[in-house]
């Protein structure tokens, strides 16, 4: 429920991990306008490249119509829905793929169109042989765009910066997934808690540690590891890096703790 906790920096380096450490194909879905995710994994220079070509992003999904986008790479242009199966990721690395975000969800969403919240789901049907795991990328608040993703997931995880605004955030989210869960006869389920950005040592840690713990649901969703908090994880996320492939043991171990018990909580292995 707020921007700023980290969550495109959880998202990207969870789906890099289980690439290359784990050997799974592995798809990000941005499906947030703001399109962060797409700018961590794809330049500036080939994501424009991309545009120009007319190839694929998240738009393609969502598009059931005939409509006109407006780009600033392109200008505007009438483009038609494709068929969902038709749709091509990026290949970003060995086992990892990206469907690129686009601000022109914007336009859409001012136009939506009946069924337009089932298109994510039915898009996954269709690519269901091609990936072992896909994570979606998120806008913070609630929209359409948040619906289709948990319409279309099993379950959600939530990463919170251990600050006073994010930790009310949370339990204002899960009233809003249970909301959409009625709706919609979902059975998506909330995987965990995820503290990034954490300071050991510090009250504001402390206190939120305190606020997590008061409540059973919520103390039970807490992973046991978190991300400290590096500049340089953000720096280097913008030049296409990810916790990997930087000189830091702390935050390696942190991300493979958090992925080998994420691994666990999905096969049911762990339970609290």
């Amino acid at each position: 429920m707020k921007g700023g906790v980290g969550k495109t920096t959880v998202a990207i380096n969870i789906a890099h991990y289980i690439a290359e450490k784990l050997n799974k194909r592995v798809l990000i879905i941005d499906v947030d306008p703001q399109f962060n995710a797409t700018q961590c994994l794809m330049n500036d220079d080939d994501y424009i490249e991309h545009l120009q070509k007319g190839q694929d992003t998240i738009l393609s999904v969502f598009q059931n119509d005939i409509t006109t986008e407006i780009s600033t790479v392109t200008g505007a242009a009438k483009r038609k829905s494709k068929e969902l199966s038709d749709i091509h990721t990026v290949n970003i690395s060995k086992n990892l793929f990206l469907l690129p975000g686009n601000l022109n969800l914007y336009q859409l969403e001012m136009a939506a169109g009946a069924g337009r919240e089932n298109r994510l789901r039915n898009f996954l049907a269709s690519k269901s042989e091609e990936f072992d795991f896909v994570i979606i990328d998120t806008p913070p608040t609630p929209s359409v765009w948040m619906t289709s993703a948990l319409i279309a997931s099993n379950y959600y995880l939530i990463a919170v910066k251990p600050d006073p605004l994010s930790m009310t955030g949370i339990d204002l989210l899960k009233a809003i997934v249970s909301q959409r869960t009625d709706n919609y006869a979902l059975t998506i389920k909330c995987i965990g808690i995820i503290l990034n950005m954490v300071e050991d040592h510090t009250i504001v840690y402390k206190d939120a540690c305190s606020f997590l713990t008061k409540e059973k649901w919520r103390k039970d969703l807490v992973f046991e590891k978190h991300i400290p908090k590096r500049t340089k994880i953000a720096r280097e996320q913008t030049s296409n890096r990810f916790i990997l492939d930087l000189d830091d043991n702390d935050a390696k171990r942190a991300l493979s703790s958090i992925v080998n018990e994420l691994m666990d909580r999905i096969n049911g292995k762990k339970t609290k």
